[in-house]
């Protein structure tokens, strides 16, 4: 069974009758258009990758195995169902520069970091550090709301990670030409690169977006039980139209999900 932070339900909202009228729709950034079901409380989402220091797997095994215990504990008490989710997984011999992935889930900024400092002031903490981090929230689409896809069931309003093996993440970019083009000629540029993406329905993605909260544009985290089924994805969506109004789409990030304990275990 796979971890689910929902989202809860919130009342739509009615518009006075003498409110100014609507601003034309150019770029597609206000309001979501109408959708039916309740509207879904956008999450908060962060990953963040940790490198460990080589003097912490020097330390005696049960100092390291105290270590770990404390680390797991805080990742365990800040699991609260519905509220605050975390998923752990290991990156080493997948990159060079990280050892470990955190990937949280909630409602507040807040409360995210307080968990991180949490984490931090841990021992295991103490021999950590940080150098690739990205913060995201969610929304609605513009460009599937109105498809059945069962990954945009919500809109991308709310995330509901998957119990798959791996996951493939990484920020994105893309260039300054595509946000002048208008929405009617994205849509059609990203049909295109939607029809390739649902060829491969062991792939499921995790859409975020990052504008003015941190560097990248978005951030897209990619579960599946099968990397082959990924690496033909990525490479046929670059022969697609779209792919050539993206600026930038590294580091990527091959992480291996395993439980909090096993992945700090793997850290040696």
């Amino acid at each position: 069974m796979s971890e689910v932070v929902k989202a809860p339900e919130a009342a739509a909202s009615s518009t006075p009758e003498n409110s100014a009228p609507a601003k034309p729709q150019t770029g597609g950034y206000g309001a979501p258009p109408a959708h039916s079901g309740p509207p879904v409380k956008r999450q908060i989402v962060c990953f963040s990758f940790y490198k460990l220091l080589p003097e912490w797997r020097r330390l005696p095994a049960d100092e390291k195995a105290a270590h770990k215990a404390a680390f797991a504990d805080v990742l365990a008490r800040w699991n609260k169902p519905g509220e605050f989710l975390s998923l752990t997984y290991s990156t080493i011999g997948t990159r060079g520069d990280v050892d470990m992935c955190v990937w949280s889930i909630g409602y507040a900024i807040d409360e995210l970091n307080k968990m991180r400092s949490e984490l931090l002031a841990t021992p295991l903490g103490g021999y950590l550090e940080c150098p690739h981090n990205f913060l995201a929230m969610t929304k609605r689409s513009q460009y599937q709301i109105d498809r059945e896809d069962e990954s945009e069931g919500e809109g991308r309003g709310a995330i509901r990670p998957g119990g798959q093996k791996y996951i493939f993440i990484y920020p994105f970019w893309k260039t300054r030409p595509w946000y002048l083009l208008s929405l009617t000629e994205r849509k059609r540029l990203m049909d295109e690169h939607i029809r390739v993406g649902l060829l491969y329905p062991r792939v499921k993605l995790n859409t975020t977006y990052s504008f003015g909260i941190d560097d990248q544009e978005f951030v897209v985290a990619f579960e599946t039980n099968f990397p082959e089924d990924f690496l033909d994805l990525v490479q046929q969506l670059r022969e697609t139209e779209a792919s050539l109004y993206t600026l930038k789409d590294t580091p990527i990030f091959s992480c291996v999900r395993l439980k909090p304990m096993e992945m700090l275990d793997r850290l040696g």
